[in-house]
């Protein structure tokens, strides 16, 4: 049984001395809650806790409750011969029974807002310099593993590139499969009222092979594996296991970052031409359906549409998607600090921006290919 604690008091009015004893703790509480409630609170009074073995929360809660009483009376309650750990608890007790400040409300008001605006602005620039910076250690990081082979981790780039290549044709072909049915069937609709519903077929084999297969691709993988990076990445920053590598003199790009990047390259180039075939598969059967058209006249105005060049346009942009993707998935997981929301909110923002940056630099290879005549 717990060791009942004991208030002996001495003295009156501003000489009024409490001296508490024993082990102030939820089990032997009780007792001395009315004791300490038929304190007069007036004038100074000691409370002396040197005798006090031991105090739980609600131990400190009393303490505090009282001294709280006697500051609301205009009274003092010095507390004096608190053992160190004692004295903590009850400075977090009284911590966290102080009702917390409102933060004030926010002004809206046009300056405000070019404020708000002036800081995301910064901050984009900010993350872009860093994205750069990140580029830079990545670029560097190859060539020093290019030059020593040994260093690279081949079993994790295997146990990758099922992750992100193997594991993503099923959702990459219904995607597509869908996508070209889509195109096939707008594509007969539309071109209806001119009597081309043949040039379906070129429609469907330009689109496909040119820009919506790397192009669905591309935002599937962002969403699936680069999402997947940056939760991995970003739960390590959180346990501190990228710290520890660093610590066993592990570079955390050259065992997380290059993996999963040479994994990309990889399986994003083969993704590619499986959407293709798909997407391709699709828009020809609705073809077929809709016009009447048989497989083998199908393949032949196709053939006559597309050409070697056109499949490589679309290919040639895989590994700087895959790239793109990879170096963001791993730039956003090792900015992650703290705490599981880091986590979310990181994942969240490093889909957006790779799929922005493979629109962006997607557009820029349309541009690049009308100046070339490609």
């Amino acid at each position: 049984m717990a060791q009942q604690a004991s208030l002996k008091k001495s003295g009156e009015g501003d000489g009024l001395r409490l001296e508490l004893s024993g082990r102030l703790v939820t089990a032997t509480l009780m007792p001395l809650v009315a004791e300490f409630d038929r304190l007069p609170a007036r004038g100074r009074a000691t409370l002396d806790l040197t005798r006090l073995e031991a105090l739980d929360t609600a131990g400190a809660w009393l303490i505090e409750r009282t001294e709280a009483r006697f500051a609301a009376a205009g009274a003092k309650l010095e507390i004096v011969g608190a053992k160190p750990a004692l004295a903590k608890l009850m400075a977090r007790v009284g911590k966290a029974g102080k009702p917390q400040a409102l933060p004030p409300p926010e002004r809206y008001s046009p300056l405000v807002f070019v404020a708000k605006v002036g800081a995301a602005t910064i901050s984009v620039f900010q993350q872009a310099g860093d994205l750069i910076a990140f580029f830079g250690a990545i670029v560097t990081t190859i060539v020093r593993v290019v030059l020593r082979p040994s260093r690279m981790r081949f079993t994790s780039l295997v146990s990758h590139i099922e992750q992100v290549g193997l594991n993503a044709l099923p959702i990459v072909g219904l995607l597509t499969l869908l996508i070209g049915v889509v195109l096939a069937y707008q594509g007969v609709d539309q071109l209806r009222a001119y009597g081309g519903e043949i040039f379906t077929v070129n429609l469907v084999g330009i689109s496909v092979l040119r820009e919506m297969g790397i192009l669905l691709t591309a935002i599937m993988v962002a969403g699936r594996s680069g999402s997947a990076f940056t939760a991995q990445i970003g739960t390590m920053q959180v346990n501190e296991e990228v710290d520890a590598m660093r610590t066993l003199a592990l570079d955390p790009i050259e065992a997380l970052v290059l993996p999963r990047i040479f994994a990309l390259i990889i399986a994003v180039p083969l993704l590619t031409v499986f959407a293709d075939f798909m997407g391709i598969l699709g828009g020809g059967a609705m073809t077929c359906l809709l016009i009447d058209l048989s497989p083998a006249q199908f393949l032949r105005q196709l053939n006559n549409a597309v050409t070697v060049k056109t499949f490589f346009v679309g290919l040639i942009k895989a590994p700087v998607f895959a790239f793109l993707i990879g170096m963001v998935g791993c730039f956003e997981g090792l900015r992650v600090k703290g705490s599981a929301e880091s986590v979310g909110r990181l994942t969240t923002q490093s889909v957006v921006e790779a799929i922005f940056l493979v629109i962006v630099f997607d557009a820029l290879f349309s541009i690049l290919f009308s100046y070339l005549g490609i």
